[in-house]
């Protein structure tokens, strides 16, 4: 097994605490299904908020779907002028069968614009 780190986000509509739940608890399932995680092999989950979600801890979120053993930590993102607003971001560590090289790094919604060479282009996809 590895010791690999995974990187994720995705941005909400609203500053809604239902809202940013939904959406991180689909970006850590993305994550663990695209790298093949078992929630019993993370280790740590770093979760940040852009200075505009403060509804509630996107923590929470994983707590519904994984061990309750997983350390988690929440913080606010820095405060970049011009930078994607309404943004979660994510960072996992877990031990894997991948190598970091293989890592799939998942982002969703308007956080594609983070890094759009990740993007799978449509006619990649068979």
């Amino acid at each position: 097994m590895n010791l690999i780190a995974i990187r994720g986000a995705t941005t909400v509509v609203a500053n809604e605490y239902a809202e940013m739940l939904q959406n991180t608890k689909r970006l850590l399932q993305e994550m663990m299904q695209k790298n093949c995680i078992d929630d019993h092999h993370i280790i740590s989950i770093f979760f940040t908020c852009t200075k505009d979600l403060n509804a509630g801890y996107p923590a929470k979120a994983a707590r519904e779907l994984i061990s309750a053993n997983v350390a988690l930590f929440c913080c606010q993102e820095m405060d970049v002028p011009d930078s994607l607003p309404k943004c979660i971001r994510i960072l996992m560590h877990t031990l894997s069968t991948y190598d970091q090289n293989n890592v799939k790094h998942v982002y969703l919604n308007n956080a594609t614009k983070l890094r759009p060479d990740l993007i799978i282009k449509q006619e990649d996809i068979k």
